[in-house]
């Protein structure tokens, strides 16, 4: 796909990261109303039907125009499906973005995301001209603190109250 200047498709030695669209509802759905996948997302409400998991692609299509996206982590040995990530209230003026993520929890553990991030962090730096990312943690979700450590974010404090 042409046209994808600021969020264009990603490889990495396993996976293939490309922007969502309609063909991925079924899966999108499957994630989002995992309790498990879901625990430690703060900002969204577990998925109930099928039409918010349409809601979320449509929110997330035509990226180049709204400025955030979201890509499907596929891998490449078999074209499975298994999470997302992507950017979100990307301040152009200050060259800050906020970067999000989530995985199938058969897939924790492995590497996948780190590989995922590594990719879309230097896709933020390079095509999108960030010099910051942020990315919100809840507290408990001691794994997804140790990913972001080891990718050289910093824990600059406590949110508080933030998505109450």
């Amino acid at each position: 796909m042409s046209g994808h200047r600021f969020f264009p498709e990603l490889k990495t030695s396993r996976l293939k990261l490309r922007n969502v669209n309609s063909d991925d509802t079924d899966f999108i759905y499957k994630l989002f109303s995992n309790e498990k996948v879901c625990e430690f997302l703060y900002d969204e409400e577990i998925f109930t039907k099928k039409e918010e998991a349409i809601e979320f692609i449509e929110w997330n299509s035509n990226p180049e125009k709204k400025e955030h996206n979201r890509w499907i982590l596929v891998k490449k040995d078999n074209n499975e499906q298994i999470g997302t990530c992507g950017y979100d209230l990307w301040d152009r003026t200050n060259n800050i973005a906020e970067i999000g993520y989530d995985l199938w929890y058969e897939f924790w553990g492995r590497g996948y995301m780190k590989e995922a991030l590594i990719a879309a962090i230097e896709n933020g730096f390079s095509k999108m001209n960030l010099n910051r990312i942020n990315a919100y943690v809840a507290l408990h979700n001691k794994n997804s603190l140790k990913l972001l450590e080891g990718l050289g974010f910093k824990n600059e404090g406590i949110y508080r109250e933030a998505f109450v």
